[in-house]
């Protein structure tokens, strides 16, 4: 096996195939569509919970996250939106922020998922609000997969497949942009 690092991490059997058929991670980094698969892995090599080094994962998972907006209901959209910015400034360090208020805003937007699955199991408000809860869950869950969880509902919000890639690839995108070198464990802590 070429990439030993994904499979000893775990990672899905399709993700290990694809990035199998290139050279190199960073080749298979570059051409990677699929947003929530490097939200994953930067989500394994972040650091533990509450370091510094996991600030950046939350930036770049509520930005990802930000992308289902425009399906956020009218009534939840301050709940949301305050998920989306004690998120951001959790990320960006703000020491008036901690992670216990990044876990009261995800339970506030997880409320709101919850409420508007109540009303219709197929609204993409749930999966909206479901996305700002994804983003600030990577700052503090042990198991740091729940990060690609805010592009997963992020794309959920958009119900087409063609939707779905497109929000994949924008999230890929976002993700390169914050880390346009593949991370390595010892790189993703700094």
């Amino acid at each position: 096996m070429r990439h030993q690092l994904l499979h000893d991490l775990g990672a899905c059997a399709n993700a290990v195939l694809w990035v199998e058929t290139f050279s190199s991670l960073q080749l298979a980094w570059d051409a990677c569509e699929r947003g929530n698969w490097m939200l994953w892995l930067l989500g394994k090599l972040a650091g533990p919970v509450g370091s510094d080094s996991r600030r950046k994962l939350v930036l770049v998972a509520t930005e990802c996250a930000r992308l289902a907006w425009p399906h956020v209901r009218e009534r939840d959209r301050k709940v949301v939106l305050k998920c989306y910015e004690t998120c951001e400034a959790y990320g960006r360090g703000d020491s008036a922020v901690t992670l216990e208020m990044v876990r009261d805003a995800a339970n506030a937007a997880s409320y709101a998922a919850y409420a508007a699955n109540a009303v219709d199991a197929a609204n993409a408000a749930a999966y909206a609000a479901y996305a700002a809860n994804a983003a600030a869950y990577a700052a503090y869950a042990a198991n740091a997969v729940d990060a690609a969880y805010a592009v997963d509902a992020a794309y959920a919000a958009n119900a087409v497949d063609a939707a779905r890639s497109k929000t994949l690839r924008d999230c890929a995108d976002i993700v390169r942009k914050h880390y346009p070198v593949v991370p390595t464990v010892k790189e993703a802590v700094k």
